[in-house]
């Protein structure tokens, strides 16, 4: 499947950049093109220019709103941020005509962070303009949900998070949930900790998206899953989990094919790979909610079997039994055993639904400091009106 890709504010460029890495991965690892276009977003002229792999020109890196913020950011407002998209969106679409092949492509991929102000109030209107030029294909949202101390802090963070959700749901084909905080590393640095959590936000999608347009045939799948399985599985609220289990890279003497020791341990690993999928997912939530599930086994080709696929697909239908499950397996990854997981058409997610409970009740809170900050600025002037003034 091949994405063109769009990052909008300061985290959504920083994960798009991301994605720009995995496809020179997959370009020089695999010989496969993912990601025909990547562009980064954003009012802030500076954090722009601190991505490493999305092209330098201003046609990859476009600054929005440069008469309205001067290059400096939103502060937060994403109301701002909706205005600016609305006035400047225009430089998004040209970018996206200068795409080598664009109509090879299968989808969009918008990214940005809920929280802030530039992403979180462009996300929905660029969304809507991208659909509204090119209807016939979909346009996928990936949101970045805050940190934990972030919406314990800042109030602004609540009500910018459930605006945000609630229009790009609207707009969006399927919405990809990312949780920051269930990837934070306390022993590490800000920076890395940064950095870290970008690269696995994007690497559950590598494998997913080079299946289906393997060309070298000892590498095409029994069951190839093409970019028309995801597709028809992503939909609506989405989540994405990735496990993996070491294998050896060299078969011993003892490890003969038909040694039952051997095969336990290829159903451990599968097993174990799936757990870890499902542990892992970009945002916590019931499986059993989910209406659509998608998975994909990626190993050595002497690895897989049909036990195996049997195994995991058993396991699948235990987890989520209300949804339709596509599978695929992908015979590529040496020395280790991969296992990509899709939950989507969530029936309810709980963190969702508590930004916008949370938001209802901020609104109310902001009223009532406006009126007192009004009514303490008046008493200030009514005990300076008797005072001369010097103007």
């Amino acid at each position: 499947m091949k994405l063109i890709v769009i990052g909008l504010g300061q985290c959504g460029s920083r994960i798009a950049d991301e994605f720009a890495r995995l496809n020179n991965r997959a370009i020089v690892n695999r010989r496969i093109e993912i990601i025909p276009g990547t562009f980064a977003v954003n009012t802030d002229a500076a954090d722009l220019s601190g991505l490493r792999f999305i092209g330098s020109d201003y046609q990859h890196r476009i600054v929005m709103g440069g008469r309205k913020t001067a290059g400096h950011g939103v502060g937060k407002i994403n109301e701002m941020g909706a205005e600016i998209a609305k006035s400047d969106g225009d430089k998004v679409i040209d970018a996206i005509r200068s795409v080598k092949n664009l109509f090879e492509a299968d989808g969009f991929l918008l990214i940005a962070s809920t929280g802030g102000g530039t992403g979180s109030g462009s996300v929905a209107i660029i969304a809507k303009m991208v659909k509204e030029r090119y209807n016939d294909m979909p346009v996928y949202s990936m949101m970045i949900l805050p940190f934990d101390h972030e919406f314990q802090t800042e109030e602004r963070t609540i009500y910018n998070t459930a605006t945000c959700l609630k229009s790009v749901n609207q707009v969006s084909d399927a919405v990809f949930l990312i949780d920051n905080q269930r990837y934070v590393k306390k022993d590490f640095s800000l920076a890395n900790n940064m950095a870290r959590i970008n690269q696995q936000i994007v690497e559950p999608f590598y494998n997913v998206l080079c299946a289906g347009e393997e060309k070298k045939a000892k590498f095409v799948g029994a069951k190839t899953l093409d970019a028309g399985d995801i597709m028809a599985t992503i939909k609506g609220w989405t989540v994405i989990g990735w496990g993996r289990s070491e294998m050896p890279l060299f078969r011993m003497p003892w490890d003969h094919p038909s040694n039952f020791l051997k095969k336990s341990r290829e159903m451990s690993k599968g097993i174990y790979a799936m757990d870890e999928a499902m542990g892992e997912l970009s945002l916590a939530c019931d499986a059993k909610d989910a209406a659509k599930a998608l998975y994909l086994l990626t190993a050595p080709v002497k690895e897989m079997n049909m036990n195996l696929v049997k195994e995991l697909g058993d396991y699948m239908r235990d987890l989520c039994p209300n949804a339709t499950i596509r599978s695929g397996d992908y015979p590529r990854e040496k020395g280790s055993l991969d296992v990509t997981v899709l939950l989507s058409e969530l029936k309810d997610v709980e963190k969702v639904r508590f930004y916008f409970n949370r938001s209802t009740q901020y609104m109310p809170e902001v009223k009532k400091r406006q009126e007192e900050a009004v009514s303490s600025l008046k008493s200030i002037e009514d005990a300076a009106k008797d005072v001369p003034s010097l103007l």
